[in-house]
């Protein structure tokens, strides 16, 4: 019997990359788990199949976020397959590279609708479903800690979330439920694939531990918080960047 067994989860994003190794997790943790994704219906197919190879149990839900009716979208195909979720993970997001002067409007719009405003009406649809003693997990970064000029924009949107859970975490106490950022440093995903290995090594150096994180990292400190265990945890951003620039 896993840590979460009886439990269902929801993870946005949970196709590829971070999401993914979040979903697996959970999924071998013992919980159903939702796997959304935005647009590879295959990817997220084959979370699901990793998922059940591993003894797990999952299915794939489809919504495009940073839409308007995005949040009501996902939960309605959410609820085709369960009646209630006690683990929400809100990792689905874009990045946005440009300087205070690149940033154009459009562009600036769109991130902050993906990363943050999503998720702020994907917790405010979903409050119904969600279990009293619930989890709210919300996916931040390190860039809230470590300025990087060349994702204000971003960087921005990730400050808002952890406001978000903050303030979410003091509002839904009441009910048992807590609400916790996990803030992870520069991770070995797709987004890497291509990069020449000495600019690899120029950011696995960002790291105390001189290596890239994995998405295997942050999904266990995810499941940490998602556990019984993390039971006295809540408002919290946890600093998963692996020690990422602590001398600076």
């Amino acid at each position: 019997m896993g840590t979460l067994a009886g439990k269902t989860a929801l993870v946005t994003g949970g196709s590829r990359g971070i999401g993914r190794g979040i979903a697996e997790r959970l999924g071998r943790d013992g919980a159903r788990v939702a796997v959304h994704y935005g647009s590879n219906e295959v990817a997220a197919k084959e979370t699901v199949a990793a998922i059940e190879a591993a003894g797990g149990s999952a299915f794939a839900i489809g919504a495009e976020l940073g839409v308007p009716g995005d949040a009501a979208a996902l939960w309605a195909e959410f609820d085709k397959h369960a009646d209630g979720v006690d683990v929400l993970v809100n990792n689905a997001g874009i990045g946005l590279y440009g300087t205070i002067t690149d940033v154009q409007e459009a562009d600036y719009d769109r991130v902050f609708a993906v990363n943050a405003k999503a998720p702020f009406f994907i917790v405010q649809e979903g409050l119904g479903r969600l279990r009293d003693g619930g989890r709210i997990i919300n996916i931040s970064s390190g860039v809230t800690r470590i300025a990087f000029p060349i994702t204000v924009a971003y960087s921005m949107t990730k400050g808002a979330i952890n406001t978000l859970t903050h303030t979410l975490a003091k509002d839904l106490g009441p009910r048992g439920i807590t609400v916790n950022a996990v803030a992870p440093g520069i991770i070995d995903t797709e987004a890497l694939d291509g990069l020449p290995a000495e600019q690899k090594t120029g950011m696995a150096a960002y790291s105390t531990f001189n290596r890239i994180g994995r998405p295997s990292d942050v999904a266990d400190i995810v499941s940490f918080v998602a556990s019984e265990d993390g039971r006295w945890v809540t408002g919290q951003v946890i600093d998963a960047t692996g020690g990422s620039a602590l001398g600076v």
